[in-house]
């Protein structure tokens, strides 16, 4: 198996946009050929297009030769769509390093693409009522807001945890948003204000919740002994991991404890043979504020319900324990399902290059990991990335 390195990445600006879904392809595409001087639409032998619902959000389905025919691309290799929900981009770049790596294709293009905002935003969210099993958890209203927020309960409730040290991640996170040009929301937010915002299912208020975003990223992926021919700065594929436990609400492994992401997260550790206090920055999945204190915990950066401890002590802010969400997470940025993940690898690759604000910027970042969960918390996906080969 070949190693691998990402070599170039765009992206569009998320967020409630005038743009198509056919608009938001070609503006990442752009970006992306454009951020990469020896590489062209033509060049690319595989394709593997994230995106959640284009069936529901744009009544338009077998989309990855749709994507293939705006970028100029004609895969000879391989191409297809992947669909993991929350975490399809992550999908997308697993299976292009998976291509590129085996000698199945020698650049391959993982993109990730999804437009949620619609005219009634009422049917938006009744898609989102598809990701549950439909006959069981679907048809009693347990979309991602209600199941998150049974977390919450329970966790509140064996933990201890606060509305408060959830509104930190809050806060935290659209701090640095306020840094990336590209983020949805570019305002901060107060613990304060999130307590004070609507209430959308207890205990979760309006800004304990990620936003409906339209979006797009792009991410061309080469054997890394060729990484020098196209830049001096790649981003280094070392390690993932993935795991799943249940579907039904009443089969999850545990509420409060994400078991299948621990498993990741041993995946992850062994495969790119690092610990978890080599990694510096933590793109994580915060869909929900919940979210990212549940996984402080499943990395095993803090105690089992210590999550909330966590984020009052400071730990995962720049200069702490390790840096979670510099890019401004889900919260700050907004959720483009498919595009979630390219997003936080593309961050990834500007953090290792000092190409972001002084800010946000976590200075001689070496390790990083990208993670996203789908479904109702059962499936979480890991990548391991490193500023040099290893």
């Amino acid at each position: 198996m070949r190693k691998v390195a990402i070599v170039a990445g765009g992206a569009t600006k998320c967020g409630r946009r005038e743009a198509s879904w056919r608009d938001l392809v070609q503006e990442a595409g752009k970006s992306m050929f454009d951020s990469v001087d020896n590489i062209s639409p033509r060049d690319i032998e595989a394709l593997l297009v994230g995106a959640a619902q284009p069936e529901r959000f744009t009544f338009q389905v077998h989309v990855a030769p749709m994507v293939a025919e705006y970028l100029g691309i004609t895969p000879t290799k391989v191409i297809a769509t992947t669909e993991l929900m929350c975490a399809s981009g992550q999908a997308a770049i697993r299976y292009a390093w998976a291509c590129v790596a085996s000698g199945m294709a020698d650049i391959a293009l993982a993109f990730g693409v999804e437009k949620m905002y619609m005219r009634d935003m009422a049917e938006a969210q009744t898609n989102m009522t598809c990701v549950l099993d439909r006959e069981w958890d679907g048809v009693n209203g347990l979309s991602a807001p209600p199941f998150f927020a049974m977390t919450a309960q329970r966790h509140m409730f064996e933990y201890g945890t606060t509305k408060e040290q959830m509104a930190m991640v809050s806060a935290k996170n659209h701090h640095y948003s306020t840094m990336n040009p590209i983020a949805q929301f570019q305002k901060e937010v107060t613990v304060e204000k999130v307590l004070s915002s609507p209430m959308v299912s207890p205990p979760l208020n309006l800004f304990d919740c990620s936003g409906i975003t339209d979006g797009a990223a792009g991410v061309i992926l080469v054997p890394a002994e060729d990484a020098s021919k196209y830049t001096d700065t790649p981003l280094h594929l070392i390690g993932s991991g993935q795991a799943n436990i249940g579907n039904v609400v009443n089969n999850l492994a545990s509420i409060t404890e994400w078991v299948p992401l621990k498993l990741a997260v041993e995946e992850t550790l062994r495969t790119a043979k690092i610990t978890r206090d080599d990694i510096d920055i933590a793109e994580l999945h915060d869909c929900f504020t919940i979210s990212e204190i549940m996984e402080y915990e499943a990395f095993g950066w803090c105690e089992k319900g210590g999550g909330g401890a966590f984020i009052e002590e400071g730990e995962p802010y720049i200069g702490g324990k390790v840096a979670a969400n510099p890019r401004g997470g889900l919260l700050g940025c907004g959720h483009p399902l498919g595009a979630t993940a390219i997003l936080q690898a593309i961050d990834v690759m500007q953090q290792f290059r000092g190409e972001v604000p002084k800010g946000r910027l976590v200075k001689d970042a070496e390790i990083a990991v990208t993670q996203n969960l789908s479904g109702a918390a059962n499936v979480h996906s890991i990548m391991a990335y490193s500023r040099s080969p290893k």
